[in-house]
């Protein structure tokens, strides 16, 4: 995997991580997830910007928003006890998929 696939993933995983944080701040009531918050997305659009010096925008933005939307859903579930239908369920296979045609098929994607 090229470094900068390892870059974007991390930047995902500082966001996944912000992004719960923020429901467990409970509005910003909690101190330390709040913290958690600020340090998340600090990390994640640090990382993001790298991977922009090496793919385009639009690549980069999609895989990150997709997997960000794909883990803050099954973290919502495991943790949080939110469910989703099935649309929303097929909503997000769709995003998914969409992000495989773009790492296997884009020319753009920076391989």
């Amino acid at each position: 995997m090229p470094n900068v696939y390892i870059l974007l993933l991390l930047a995902v995983a500082a966001e996944t991580i912000g992004t719960t944080a923020l429901q467990a701040s409970q509005q910003f009531t909690r101190f330390w997830p709040s913290v958690l918050v600020i340090i998340g997305y600090g990390c994640a659009f640090y990382l993001l910007a790298l991977t922009l010096k090496v793919m385009p925008v639009g690549v980069v933005y999609a895989i990150w928003s997709g997997l960000g939307i794909f883990l803050i859903a099954l973290i919502g579930y495991l943790v949080f006890g939110q469910k989703l239908d099935w649309p929303a369920l097929l909503g997000m296979a769709l995003i998914l998929a969409g992000i495989l045609v773009i790492h296997l098929f884009s020319k753009t994607a920076g391989h």
